[in-house]
């Protein structure tokens, strides 16, 4: 079985063809002439080598017209844009977006309460290009760009990165924007895409220093409680229905 979904996403200039196959021996060569494909799941191929496939789906009987575009954009290496807010957009990270984070970290008060970016370049584009692969392409959440939608600068970064079992809030919003409620703004959109979005998604937590005291009053606005401490940090915690109506 071969199946050809057409595929047009005018922002990106893209016209193309993405190839479902229940025949992994197809899809291999598909992919070797650089074409967009994904396995097909069935009782008589599961037990196959599905080894290097990205996607192998189920029930494609239930996907739509935007879920064969994220997996071709997934297959291209083309980043999802994630959601807006009225005043940004959330997309993911691409190895492109190293000159405007570089540029956002450089201020010392950045990283007075987080970890810096690498300091060599390179190790810090490996780390974007495997975030991408596993975390994005595994998980379907992450960090993600915050881009003012004004202007299109890059203004930072948001979202909520895996931890074991956990799923931790994390933001960075570059000194020229603060103090303008960029922050409050994002983070209350990333918690409700959460809840709807990802599936099982029930509870997000948020550590901080008990000297961030913007950090602190802002997960307080946001509706975290505090749930204990870890080492030095203080851990925030908030559930689902705190905020799925808001």
């Amino acid at each position: 079985m071969v199946k050809e979904i057409v595929i047009k996403i005018e922002k990106e200039k893209i016209e193309d063809i993405l190839y479902l196959t229940d025949d992994l021996a197809l899809l291999r060569a598909l992919t070797e002439k650089g074409k967009k494909a994904a396995a097909v799941l069935t009782k008589e191929n599961r037990n196959e080598d599905f080894s290097g496939i990205l996607y192998a789906l189920e029930q494609i009987e239930e996907l739509d017209q935007n879920d064969y575009e994220k997996i071709y954009k997934r297959l291209a290496g083309i980043p999802w844009g994630i959601l807006e807010t009225k005043r940004c957009r959330l997309r993911e990270m691409t190895e492109e977006d190293l000159d405007a984070l570089y540029e956002i970290y450089a201020e010392e008060s950045i990283t007075r309460y987080m970890e810096n970016l690498y300091e060599d370049r390179e190790e810090e584009r490996k780390y974007i290009a495997d975030y991408r692969k596993y975390v994005y392409g595994f998980y379907e959440y992450g960090m993600w760009i915050v881009e003012e939608k004004e202007t299109g600068r890059i203004i930072g970064r948001a979202g909520v990165d895996p931890h074991g079992e956990e799923m931790e809030l994390g933001y960075v919003i570059g000194v020229p924007w603060q103090r303008q409620g960029y922050a409050g703004e994002v983070c209350q959109a990333i918690l409700l895409y959460m809840w709807k979005e990802i599936e099982g998604c029930q509870e997000i937590i948020s550590r901080v220093l008990p000297e961030n005291t913007a950090s602190v009053k802002l997960l307080q606005k946001l509706g975290f409680e505090k749930a204990g401490k870890r080492e030095e940090m203080e851990v925030y915690r908030i559930r689902k229905a705190e905020t799925a109506s808001s």
